[in-house]
C-alpha cells in the first residue's frame, strides 16, 4: 500500500491563514489615498516569472489603486504558493511589488526504507505538492511525515519512527531527506475467542486470517495485525455463525493489547451466539414479471434446513442476474427475515424491485496498455444498442478469462445521464506477462560454443495472436521450430496455426554407439467454432523423417529404417474437436474439459492413424477445496499391412501421465536400452487442491495431493489393468512470472523390477 497524502484543499487553507497574517502584518495595511498607477515594479525575483506576478495583481497600469485593491493583490500572490513573504511599497504613483521567493525543492529522497516501494511513493508525494522543480513548504512536508507514519502502523511497524531532513543548497533550492526507522513488525502473538459454545474456539480460529506467528508466517504474513484485517475476520465469524443459523448473532467487543516494546499483539473477541433458527417457508414478494415459477426455482434454501445466509445471498443475486438475463440492469431484491423466538423459525420473504429495462449504449475497454481493444471487444457477447443481458456479460467475462492475457477482468455498469433506459459498460482489464524467454549458452571440448533460446509471446504485439520461436546450436541437437497461432483468422472466430519445425540430432545409445535422426515438419490447422465452448479442428501437414548411420541405432529405429527407408513421408490429416467449459485455463476451479483428435496419414510412405481422447473435469469443494480428475486414452495403428511408426509412439511417466516414474520411462524398453514409448497408452490422474494459509483468495499458488494410474503398451499388446503402474503423492502448484509450474515428490504404489523411479519431478507448462 503506498501512502496517500492529503492535499488541496488544506493547503489552501494553510496559504490563506499565511497571507491573512502578511496582509495584517505588512506596511500596505496603512491607508493610502487612492490614486492612478502610472507604473508596476516588481522585486525580489530570481526564479519567478514577472509574467506569473502581473497575472495574478488584480491591478494594471492606469488603473485606481486603493486599500482593497492590496489586499487582495497580496492575497492572490500568496495563494499561488510561490512566495514566502509579500509586500507593497508605494512610491509616488509607482507600485512596488517586492517578494520573498519559496525555495524549490531540488531533490526528494529515502534512507531506510524497505517496507514501500520507492517510486509509487515519490509519485504520490509529488501529486501532494511534494516533488523535484515544486516549491517547498514546511507544513507539507510535516504532514507527509505523519501520513507515512500512519502507512508504517497500519503494516503493524509500531516503532517506525520517520525523520525529515532539510538541506539548503545554492540558488534557493532545498533538497529533502526522509529518514526511515522502520524496526521490526509487530507480531500477533495471540487470538483468542470467549463466549462461544456451539462451536469450539479453534474451529472458529480457523475461519479467521489473523492468526498468531506460525511457520508459514514468513510467507502470509498473517501475523501481522491490521484494523482493516481484524474487521474483515470479524465478519468472517459473523458469516460463519449466520450460515449455520445464528442469525442474532453479535460481537461483544474486541480488545487488541499491545506490548510495551511494540513486537507482540495480543488479539481477544468475545461473542454472542444466540440461538439457531431452521426456516420454514421462503416467501416470494414484489414484481417478478409474471416468472414466479421460474424464480422459485432458482432458490437455494429449503423448508426444514437451518438458516444460511450464504444461501440467501445467493439466491438473490440469481435473481438479480435473471433479471438482468430480461434486460433489468439495476433489479433489486431485498432480503428480510421473519424470525419466530419461541420456536427458533425463520421465513424468508424475498422482495424484487425489477426497476426499469435498459439497454447498452456503449462498451468501453480500460487498463489495456498492450493489448488493443479489439482483442477485447472481439470476446464480448453483449452488443453495443442490444438490451441488456447478464448472461451473454458473465459470458464475455468468462471468455475475456480463458484468454489468460489479464490478471483481472472486471465489468462495470454505469448509468447514462439524463437516459434512464440506457447503461454503458466498462470493462476494467489487469494485463499481465504473456510471454516466456528462455536463454542459454555453453562451451565445450566437444561441441564447442552451443546456443539455446525458445521464446513464446502468447499476445504478440498485443494482437491476441501467439508466436513461438525454438534454437538450438548444440552439436547434439539442432532445432529450428516456428509456431503462430491467429484465434481470428476470419472474423467469424475461425483459427489458424502454422507449425514449421526443423530437427537434427545425435544421440547415444547404452553401448556408447552414437546414431542420428532428422525430423522437418510443416502443418496447418484451422478451427471452427460452433458454439461458445465447442470448436472443430481440421489440419493437414508434411512430415519428413530422416535415419542416418545406423551405427548404434536403437532396434525400433532400425526397423523403421528398413520398412520405410532412411528418408520417409508422411501426409497426416488431422481432425479434432475440443470443448472447453472451465473457469479458469491457468487456475480451474470448475467446469469441464473434453477433447478428442484423430490423425491419419493418407499418403506418403508412412500409412498409420493415431487417436487421442482426453477428459478433464473440476469440482469446488467446502472449505475452498477443489478436486480435479484427468483422464487421458492414445491409440495408433500402422497401415498397408505395416507396424505404427516408433517416432509417432505415446510416452508415459513423469508429469502429465504417472508422477514419481522417470520422464517418459514407461513403456516399450529398446534392446540398446532406449525408451521407445508405445502404440496405445491410459492414464487416470486425480488431484485434490489446498489452498495455502493466510493466501486469502490467492489461487496462484496451491497445495496438492495426486493419485495417478497409467502405462503405455506395443500394438499387439492389449490395454490390461493388471500391468497398469501407480503413484500418489504431494505437489505445489504456482502461476509463476515464466508459466504454470508444478513441482510434485511422490512414491510408486504398483510398481515393477525394472521400473526407474524419480520421485522428485518439476515442470514448467503443464495442467495435470
Amino acid at each position: 500500500m503506498v501512502p496517500v497524502l492529503p492535499g488541496g484543499a488544506p493547503r489552501a487553507v494553510v496559504m490563506l491563514i499565511a497571507a491573512a497574517a502578511a496582509v495584517a502584518a505588512a506596511p500596505a495595511a496603512r491607508a493610502v489615498t487612492p490614486f492612478v498607477i502610472k507604473d508596476i515594479r516588481v522585486e525580489g525575483l530570481s526564479r519567478t516569472d514577472p509574467g506569473s506576478v502581473f497575472a495574478a495583481l488584480p491591478f494594471r497600469i492606469g488603473d485606481t489603486y486603493t486599500d482593497d485593491k492590496g489586499s487582495a493583490a497580496l492575497r492572490a500572490l500568496f495563494a499561488t504558493g510561490l512566495f514566502k513573504d509579500v509586500r507593497i511599497d508605494i512610491e509616488g504613483e509607482v507600485t512596488v511589488i517586492i517578494v520573498d521567493e519559496r525555495a524549490i525543492i531540488a531533490n526528494v529522497a529515502f534512507v531506510g526504507l524497505r517496507e514501500f516501494d520507492k517510486d509509487p511513493l515519490l509519485k504520490s508525494l509529488r501529486d501532494n505538492g511534494i516533488g523535484e522543480g515544486l516549491p517547498y513548504d514546511r507544513a507539507l512536508i510535516d504532514r507527509a511525515e505523519q501520513e507515512i507514519k500512519r502507512q508504517y502502523l497500519s503494516r503493524s511497524l509500531y516503532g517506525a519512527e520517520v525523520t525529515t531532513t532539510v538541506t539548503p543548497i545554492e540558488r534557493n533550492r532545498v533538497n529533502i531527506t526522509f529518514t526511515m526507522n522502520e524496526g521490526d513488525a509487530a507480531r500477533v502473538s495471540s487470538v483468542t475467542v470467549a463466549g462461544s459454545s456451539a462451536f469450539s474456539e479453534s474451529t472458529l480460529l480457523e475461519q479467521m486470517e489473523l492468526s498468531a506467528t506460525g511457520w508459514f508466517s514468513w510467507y502470509s504474513k498473517n501475523d501481522r495485525y491490521a484494523r482493516s484485517k481484524l474487521n474483515a475476520d470479524l465478519e468472517r465469524l459473523r458469516a460463519f455463525y449466520i450460515n449455520r443459523g445464528y442469525l442474532e448473532f453479535g460481537i461483544e467487543s474486541t480488545q487488541v493489547t499491545i506490548s510495551p516494546d511494540k513486537q507482540s499483539i495480543a488479539i481477544a473477541i468475545s461473542v454472542r451466539e444466540g440461538q439457531p433458527y431452521t426456516v420454514t417457508a421462503v416467501r416470494l414478494e414484489g414484481d417478478y414479471l409474471g416468472k414466479e415459477a421460474e424464480f422459485q426455482e432458482l432458490v437455494q434454501l429449503r423448508p426444514g434446513e437451518a438458516y444460511r445466509g450464504e444461501a440467501v445471498t445467493s439466491t438473490a443475486r440469481a435473481f438479480t442476474e435473471r433479471f438482468g438475463q430480461y434486460g433489468y440492469a439495476f433489479a433489486r431484491v431485498d432480503q428480510r427475515p421473519e424470525i419466530d423466538r419461541a420456536t427458533g423459525q425463520v421465513v424468508v420473504v424475498l422482495t424484487a424491485v425489477p426497476e426499469r429495462r435498459v439497454y447498452v449504449r456503449r462498451i468501453e475497454v480500460a487498463g489495456n496498455t498492450r493489448t488493443r481493444d479489439e482483442v477485447i471487444r472481439r470476446e464480448f457477447r453483449q452488443l453495443e444498442a442490444a438490451w441488456y443481458d447478464a448472461a451473454l456479460i458473465r459470458l464475455s467475462k468468462e471468455r475475456l478469462n480463458r484468454l489468460a492475457f489479464f490478471a483481472e477482468v472486471e465489468v462495470e455498469t454505469s448509468e447514462v445521464p439524463g437516459a434512464p433506459d440506457q447503461v454503458d459498460l466498462v470493462v476494467t482489464v489487469k494485463e499481465k506477462p504473456t510471454g516466456n524467454l528462455n536463454l542459454g549458452a555453453g562451451y565445450s571440448n566437444a561441441e564447442k560454443f552451443t546456443f539455446t533460446a525458445g521464446i513464446r509471446q502468447d499476445n504478440a504485439f498485443g494482437t491476441g495472436n501467439s508466436l513461438g520461436l525454438e534454437i538450438n546450436t548444440s552439436k547434439t541437437q539442432q532445432v529450428l521450430a516456428i509456431n503462430t497461432y491467429d484465434p481470428y483468422f476470419t472474423v467469424d472466430g475461425i483459427s489458424r496455426s502454422i507449425d514449421l519445425v526443423y530437427r537434427k540430432g545425435r544421440a547415444l545409445n547404452q553401448l556408447i554407439e552414437e546414431y542420428e535422426t532428422g525430423n522437418q515438419r510443416l502443418g496447418i490447422t484451422f478451427g471452427v467454432p460452433f458454439s461458445e465452448y465447442d470448436t472443430v479442428y481440421m489440419g493437414l501437414a508434411a512430415d519428413r523423417q530422416e535415419i542416418g548411420s545406423a551405427i548404434g541405432l536403437p532396434l525400433a529405429y532400425l526397423n523403421y529404417r528398413v520398412l520405410f527407408g532412411e528418408k520417409s513421408m508422411a501426409y497426416p490429416l488431422t481432425l479434432g474437436w475440443a470443448r472447453d467449459a472451465r473457469d479458469s485455463v491457468l487456475v480451474p476451479t470448475a467446469g469441464r474439459y473434453q477433447r478428442v483428435n484423430f490423425e491419419y496419414s493418407f499418403a506418403g510412405d508412412v500409412r498409420y492413424t493415431r487417436t487421442n481422447l482426453q477428459y478433464q473435469e473440476y469440482w469446488g469443494l467446502p472449505a475452498r477445496l477443489v478436486l480435479g480428475l484427468n483422464a487421458e486414452l492414445g491409440w495408433g495403428k500402422g497401415l498397408g499391412g505395416k507396424p505404427f511408426p516408433v517416432f509417432k509412439n505415446f510416452y508415459g511417466g513423469g508429469l502429465g501421465t504417472v508422477r514419481a516414474f522417470e520422464q517418459g520411462s514407461l513403456g516399450v524398453i529398446d534392446p540398446t536400452g532406449a525408451y521407445i514409448g508405445g502404440a496405445k497408452r491410459f492414464n487416470l490422474n486425480s488431484e485434490l487442491y489446498f489452498p495455502v494459509p493466510g493466501t486469502g483468495n490467492d489461487k496462484s499458488l496451491r497445495i496438492f495431493a495426486f493419485a495417478d494410474a497409467g502405462n503405455v503398451w506395443r500394438e499387439d499388446e492389449e490395454i490390461d489393468g493388471s500391468s497398469l503402474r501407480a503413484s500418489a503423492g504431494l505437489g505445489l502448484s504456482w502461476i509463476s512470472p515464466v508459466g504454470p509450474l508444478k513441482l510434485s515428490w511422490g512414491k510408486p504404489v504398483r510398481v515393477q523390477r525394472n521400473d526407474r523411479i524419480q520421485r522428485f519431478q518439476f515442470q514448467i507448462g503443464t495442467a495435470f
